[in-house]
């Protein structure tokens, strides 16, 4: 499915933790296949980690470690950026001030059939009046 969510909008947080309820943030990462979004400073999480020796001879240092955790994209709301509103809301508001006149609509099939008969008449007309000059010029090279 299409996430609305991109990295960098700014949301709401709607659901989850008493802590992090009403929040807002900047989106950090989008995670597309599990539905999910790392919103800036929302969702903290301690992990404990141990000293780990990596492939190029340096040592990560063990310690307790912070960082946002994924949380369901359906638990936040993307907010405006001016006001800290929802951006729904402020959409429909736009909409309505830049309501444009309705588009033209497209001619029914019976209307754009009678447009497309006076062309074929008169290419039929032209059609035969060329035969009729080819055969007025035949008879007369007889003669």
């Amino acid at each position: 499915m299409k996430m609305k969510i991109r990295k960098g909008d700014r949301v709401r947080v709607m659901r989850g933790d008493k802590v992090d309820k009403n929040k807002v943030g900047e989106v950090i990462r989008v995670i597309p296949k599990e539905n999910r979004v790392v919103v800036q400073g929302v969702n903290l999480v301690k992990k404990h980690q141990r000293q780990q020796q990596t492939g190029g001879g340096k040592t990560i240092p063990s310690g307790i470690r912070e960082f946002e955790a994924p949380i369901h994209a359906s638990n936040v709301m993307v907010v405006d950026r001016e006001g800290a509103r929802e951006a729904r809301a402020s959409r429909r508001a736009k909409a309505e001030e830049t309501a444009k006149p309705a588009p033209k609509r497209a001619a029914t099939k019976k209307e754009s059939a009678s447009k497309a008969e006076p062309k074929a008449k008169a290419t039929k007309a032209k059609k035969s009046a060329t035969k009729k000059a080819a055969k007025a010029d035949e008879g007369a090279g007889k003669k």
